[in-house]
């Protein structure tokens, strides 16, 4: 990881030719810089690491080639969330192949890259502090356009309604920011959006743009839906939320990657198929919204 780069989820090609992109409305300011951000919604095969890294490595040219700032990816997108009885064999650390071909891919196409995110195997990584000495845990590493490790973040929230995760892996513990262009992005996964006062931990780092690597199920959309938007609204950032597109044997991901701009309006999202979503963000509109509803102003809390 660098030093100064912290701050405190067939051909692949058609599979992705369905693109949705929306670009917020307001006005850019002078001063600012957009970012384009794309949302890599890739269709996830319970088991088939290499065939998963090999579509999210397509993505991510994908999203170059369209002129991406940032990509993300959906949680657990190498073994997919639901196939826990893998999750030892899939498990490496944050210097093992995946992450090592992603940060090369970045490098490659001079694209920020958040690999969001793999079973970590937490007793083999060595460059970055692990939360225990040995076991699993869910992690994303957001890596910058140069292949630097900019931050990593494991999921703090397991999942125990009818899911092994909180019986498997270890919770997260660090939580930071790092800078993509103008925006002061953070990290959460899934299940954290059910949890707010992580994301205003994150907005009180300096956090403008949250994503949110998930794999969320049928049939809770309304969930999805409502908890993105909420996040977004109250926290006055935008937040994108990054899906995962297939099936296991007892759930269906959803689909509908979102872009939720600082009001909580969705600017660009998707169905529930393999896509590539989209869209134009305005660093300066954060600004402007915070000024004009100053609702994290009034917090007594």
């Amino acid at each position: 990881m660098t030093p100064n780069a912290s701050r405190s989820n067939e051909s692949e090609s058609a599979q992705l030719s369905a693109s949705t992109s929306t670009s917020s409305t307001s006005p850019t300011s002078s001063s600012t810089r957009t970012l384009t951000l794309a949302l890599a919604q890739i269709h996830v095969e319970a088991g088939d690491v290499d065939g998963n890294v090999d579509r999210a490595l397509e993505a991510i040219g994908h999203a170059a080639e369209k002129g991406a700032d940032l990509v993300a990816l959906p949680e657990l997108f190498t073994v997919g969330y639901f196939a826990f009885d893998l999750y030892q064999r899939a498990a490496e650390p944050l210097e093992g192949e995946t992450i090592t071909r992603i940060r090369e891919a970045a490098a490659d196409h001079g694209i920020a890259v958040l690999a969001g995110s793999i079973v970590e195997d937490l007793a083999a990584t060595e460059s970055v502090e692990t939360p225990a000495d040995e076991g699993l845990a869910n992690t994303s590493a957001l890596i910058d356009s140069t292949g630097d490790v900019a931050l990593v973040y494991r999921k703090h929230h397991l999942f125990g309604y009818d899911s092994a995760e909180s019986e498997l892996l270890v919770p997260g513990e660090r939580l930071e920011v790092a800078s993509v262009g103008e925006f002061t992005v953070g990290v959460t996964t899934c299940y954290d959006l059910r949890f707010p006062e992580l994301y205003r931990r994150l907005v009180d780092e300096g956090a403008t743009l949250l994503l949110v690597p998930s794999a969320w199920p049928y049939p809770r959309i309304e969930h999805w839906e409502t908890l993105s938007r909420a996040r977004s609204i109250e926290n006055q950032c935008y937040l994108a939320t990054i899906n995962g597109s297939g099936s296991f044997d007892d759930a269906t991901l959803l689909g509908r990657s979102t872009v939720h701009d600082p009001w909580g309006v969705s600017v660009a999202s998707s169905g529930d198929e393999p896509t590539l979503v989209t869209a134009e963000l305005d660093p300066g509109r954060v600004d402007r919204v915070r000024a004009e509803f100053p609702a994290l102003r009034d917090r007594r809390l």
